[in-house]
């Protein structure tokens, strides 16, 4: 098919499922039926021709308002140009096909979004998609689109790739620019990209490198392209196991995942991480309080606009004691130290994704580790204190695990050194091509 023909099929896809899964935010079918148009008459080597992706709506895309899930920017002007990112992946051929869902500015782990409803699972749509890039990670299981880009702050890629069943990545904080994105916390935001296998993956995030001065905090790193090297597999690499928080804040389907791969890999090896739990507290500050401090004028202004969870978690962000986030900042860089020292003898771990499979959408307590723990906040605790130092991670589906709900994904994170992606990809390469990870669609009725 050429690139009009797959553009035609997202649209009639998204158009026949959406009604259920509820990922889309707007559909931009002229725009992309005009752009399809643009690649099949250019002659040009473009290695992402004519594939249909869409974005969370934080980032923006001309001409149309950037909501971050939130009612309060349907009062913002629209944009005048498209995100960074958006650009790079149509300059490498790829269509955008519209904007997703997501949970108001970012702060969640569910896309249960009180303005705009819940975006569902498409794997079993009682259930969340999991957040707050839900609206993306369930756009490319439902098979609506071949490729979409989310954020994560503290788990917002890993957690609805986990719970959706498809291969997500986070990049290395600082690897790839955010300039045209509505910030959360601008010192643990990502950028990355949802795909159904891992060459798709790599494909896109390819496309996206390079630098941009428009994001401070980006690293001036060149091109280092990952997806020539996805073949080599795990061949070489020293793989381990993260023992501790990792296995006692996990239920069981997210410890067998963890254990399928490991075998697939032929690793036993454990590796420990200090203070974990810490780290995630550091992690709620540095979120807290950076967060807050973005949307204080809306805060006094316009506090009822807000979902009232989100304006909940920002009040008691406001009103942290400077010495805390601190503190948080200290413990932060201090866990990083200690793990940058257990990569001199590894070179990828494995740790689960989520600490068990998509819940029923409004639940608000689970059972982990013997503890009643809130179902909402509690989607991040094993994505949260590897965020909260930046590393690079591949979140790679499983199936099966769940004894109660066998139909059901559950991920686990593939975690490398800064700025090794390409060690991240291969690993999860090498569990898609042993037939361990998968990413198929989900049979979504379609609405007549």
């Amino acid at each position: 098919m050429n690139a009009v023909d797959h553009v035609r099929a997202a649209l009639a896809r998204i158009e026949a499922t959406d009604g259920r899964v509820h990922a889309f935010s707007a559909v931009l079918a002229e725009r992309a039926l005009a752009r399809a148009a643009a690649v099949d008459a250019s002659d040009a080597a473009l290695p992402l021709r004519g594939v249909p992706f869409a974005v969370k709506n934080l980032f923006d895309l001309e001409g149309l308002t950037t909501l971050a899930g939130s009612k309060i920017e349907r009062d913002a002007p629209p944009a005048r140009r498209d995100a960074t990112l958006v650009r790079r992946l149509e300059a490498a051929g790829a269509v955008c096909v519209g904007a997703l869902h997501m949970d108001e500015y970012a702060y969640g782990f569910t896309t249960e979004n009180s303005h705009y409803g819940p975006t569902r699972n498409p794997h079993d749509l009682a259930r969340i998609s999991g957040g707050s890039s839900g609206g993306s990670a369930a756009a490319v299981a439902a098979g609506q689109v071949p490729l979409a880009l989310g954020s994560d702050t503290n788990g917002s890629i890993r957690v609805p790739a986990s719970l959706c069943g498809v291969f997500g990545l986070k990049p290395t904080f600082g690897r790839l620019p955010r300039t045209g994105s509505y910030p959360f916390v601008a010192s643990l935001d990502h950028l990355g990209p949802f795909a159904r296998s891992t060459a798709e993956l790599a494909a896109a995030y390819d496309a996206m490198q390079g630098h941009d001065p428009g994001d401070p905090a980006q690293a001036p790193r060149p091109v280092e392209a990952t997806a020539p090297l996805l073949a080599r597999g795990a061949e070489g690499l020293r793989i381990g196991v993260l023992g501790g928080w990792f296995r006692t804040m996990a239920q069981a389907p997210a410890l067998a995942a963890v254990e399928r791969a490991a075998v697939a890999l032929g690793t036993a090896r454990e590796v420990q991480w200090p203070e974990v739990d810490r780290a995630r507290a550091a992690a709620f500050l540095i979120t807290n309080a950076e967060g807050a401090a973005l949307h204080l004028d809306d805060l006094r202004r316009r506090a009822d606009d807000f979902d009232p969870l989100t304006r909940d978690r920002f009040l008691a962000g406001a009103l942290l004691p400077a010495a805390w986030v601190q503190q948080a900042q200290r413990l932060r860089h201090w866990f990083a130290r200690q793990v940058a020292a257990s990569f001199e003898t590894v070179d990828v771990v494995l740790a689960p994704a989520t600490p068990c499979t998509a819940p029923v959408i409004g639940t608000e307590w689970l059972e982990i580790a013997g503890q009643r723990l809130p179902a909402r906040a509690s989607m991040g605790l094993l994505t949260q204190p590897v965020s909260c130092i930046g590393l690079p991670v591949v979140v790679v589906p499983l199936w099966g695990l769940d004894a109660a709900a066998p139909h059901l994904p559950i991920g686990v994170q593939v975690i490398a050194a800064p700025w090794r992606e390409d060690l991240a990809l291969r690993v999860a390469h090498a569990l898609e091509a042993a037939g361990v990870a998968s990413a198929p669609v989900a049979q979504v009725a379609e609405e007549a």
